[in-house]
């Protein structure tokens, strides 16, 4: 398990918690306690062969890593140009990466004799990922959800209740993630002596962003076993999708030193960055802050948090994780937008053509490799996360394609 290792002299975040300008706490004085708690023993633990070795135990044998890379051998010969590979977090109980930082963060619960989890959740797949840890190990569990994220992915609130996880619908502000992640917030706040919150993406205060980071960080050590044991060598590209951005991060973050490997995030570009029905929030917001850390938000001049839009329910967030704000300025991570019809089409091309049905979040950035692979030439190597599974997203898609059993 190689969670922690150096990024050769990458060595973010600080002390204080910051990216550059971002990052850092701004939380309630009520919660700083809290947080030096949990900073106090992850610090702690981060470094302890015993939870170190469970953690990786439970990833082996319960999440069933490490996952595949899958050369989609069709999908490139049909665009002719670079060789489009997959990590295959879809593949992962569950069926997406987001259980790699909540197995990750109930053994930190346990170890801290934490009794009640909470979490926030868009897509579902956070919120089921919290329901299977806190199933796995008999603790309370309960779900905050936008009731219009309830709408669209009723299939991920029923593997949430079937888990025992209670699901608060939130009816506040645009009924999506950001107001879940609120909602959430003011749990912990009233009952931080017995609960522990799983934050779901690479944002909120210190410590979070850089936990997350860290127990995700697990699928881009693994590829830098797999693609030199499979082709000899790195990809000359990474691309993920990113609302939040914790699938990326988890990708980015071990090749951030790694100068000769492209990184690209790819936002939710909705119905056009112009239309400004869209969640793409480095092309397109302002710095800011909101739930407890500054990074680019999507806001109006008066720093009023915009509305956003996406077909997809995981990148439905108005804000973004400090790192990747970071990255952005420093122009190490390259960030591009794609529109809900394209997300759409890429999802039925690698359907279709590959037989792997993709969550509409991971179809954005198979959207970009798709857009970008004729460019490149046929011994280039562009590597998609495929962050997670689309069978959430049925009554999405069929409801949006005209599809009618």
């Amino acid at each position: 398990m190689r969670m922690n290792e150096p990024v050769n002299e990458y060595n973010l975040p600080d002390t204080k918690g910051h990216y550059g300008p971002y990052g850092g706490i701004f939380v309630a004085e009520t919660l700083m306690h809290a947080l030096e708690e949990l900073r106090e023993n992850y610090e702690n633990l981060r470094e302890d062969k015993d939870f170190l070795a469970e953690f990786s135990s439970e990833l082996k044998n319960f999440v069933g890593r490490p996952s595949p890379i899958y050369f989609a051998k069709r999908l490139s010969e049909r665009l002719g140009g670079g060789q489009i590979w997959l990590k295959r977090e879809d593949l992962n109980h569950t069926g997406a990466h987001k259980i790699n930082n909540t197995m990750g963060q109930i053994l930190l619960a346990k170890h801290m004799g934490k009794t009640r989890i909470i979490a926030e959740t868009g897509a579902g797949q956070h919120g089921v990922a919290s329901a299977t840890v806190a199933a796995r190990y008999g603790m309370e569990c309960v779900v905050y959800m936008g009731s219009e994220d309830i709408k669209r992915q009723s299939t991920n609130v029923y593997r949430m209740k079937l888990l025992g996880a209670k699901v608060v619908p939130v009816e506040s502000g645009s009924r999506t993630l950001k107001d879940a992640l609120n909602e959430a917030m003011r749990d912990w706040v009233t009952n931080v002596n017995d609960t522990f919150y799983i934050i779901g993406t690479v944002a909120g205060p210190h410590p979070y962003p850089m936990m997350v980071r860290d127990f995700n960080s697990v699928v881009g050590n693994e590829i830098k076993d797999q693609m030199p044991a499979e082709i000899g060598r790195h990809p000359d590209a990474i691309l993920a999708c990113v609302g939040g951005g914790s699938n990326a991060m988890g990708i980015f973050y071990p090749y951030i030193g790694e100068k000769n490997v492209k990184l690209i995030g790819v936002e939710a570009g909705g119905s056009g960055i112009d239309s400004g029905k869209h969640a793409a929030t480095l092309c397109a917001g302002q710095p800011g802050v909101l739930h407890g850390n500054r990074t680019y938000l999507i806001q109006d001049k008066n720093g009023q948090i915009i509305e956003t839009h996406s077909i997809s329910a995981g990148l439905d967030y108005p804000g973004v994780g400090p790192e990747h704000a970071w990255l952005k300025d420093n122009g190490r991570a390259e960030y591009v937008s794609v529109t809900d019809a394209e997300a759409l089409d890429a999802f039925h091309t690698l359907t279709r053509v590959e037989g792997i049905m993709p969550a509409l979040e991971t179809a954005h950035a198979i959207a970009h490799a798709i857009k970008i692979a004729p460019s490149y030439d046929k011994n280039k190597i562009i590597l998609v996360n495929l962050s997670g599974r689309g069978d959430k997203d049925m009554d999405t898609v069929a409801r949006v394609s005209g599809i009618h059993l």
